[in-house]
């Protein structure tokens, strides 16, 4: 099943089910972007706008890229006036999108779907301005040594979906690799900091 057929046929209860991952990462980007006003943003792995519409409120124009169609399909149920440029998009191409045009570029729990980082960040200098700002948070690697992956139930039991293995390294090199520089990283827990943490993002300048 790819990426997408599994994101279309999650969309149905991905916003009623219970998700620790999704719900920390919803509090992760606010927290590390809420003092950013943006005039051009770029969301990539929008889904069914967990994030969409916040950050929506803090930028001028907003344009948000998913694989999933039906993920789309109810994001856009949330945008009756049509304020948001959502695209179906897959990210391992070239995005549909203007180079040197946005001040802000997000992407949450989407590259652990990703083999390529290299493209991603490519693709993110591309489309940033100077001085742009590139976010993004991820299950950390050490759930995913333990065997954490995105993974939802179905009548049929429990879905698991592929994913790559990314090493805080490998963002890291990526990022360099590309021409960006490393503003901030954090880590985000459940509760307690005695445990492994969930998340860990990232925020790169251009």
């Amino acid at each position: 099943m790819s990426i997408a057929e599994a994101y279309n046929n999650w969309a149905n209860t991905y916003n009623e089910v219970p998700n620790k991952t999704r719900d920390l990462e919803a509090r992760a980007i606010r927290k590390s972007l809420e003092n950013g006003g943006f005039e051009h943003s770029l969301e990539l792995g929008c889904g069914t706008g967990k994030n969409t519409f916040w950050l929506a409120e803090h930028s001028k124009n907003l344009t948000a890229l998913d694989f999933s169609e039906k993920m789309l399909e109810k994001a856009k149920q949330l945008d009756p006036e049509n304020k948001i440029n959502f695209q179906q998009t897959d990210l391992n191409k070239t995005w549909p999108v203007p180079g040197e045009n946005f001040d802000l570029i997000s992407c949450s729990l989407v590259l652990e779907h990703i083999k390529n980082l290299d493209f991603i960040f490519a693709e993110a200098n591309r489309t940033l301005k100077k001085n742009g700002s590139f976010y993004l948070c991820e299950l950390h690697p050490f759930k995913q040594y333990l065997g954490s992956k995105a993974r939802f139930e179905t009548k049929d039991g429990t879905k698991e979906l592929e994913v790559y293995l990314h090493h805080v390294s490998d963002y890291i090199g990526a990022a360099e690799k590309s021409g960006f520089r490393l503003k901030k990283i954090n880590e985000w827990f459940d509760k307690d900091q005695k445990e492994i943490p969930r998340l860990i993002s990232f925020i790169f300048k251009k």
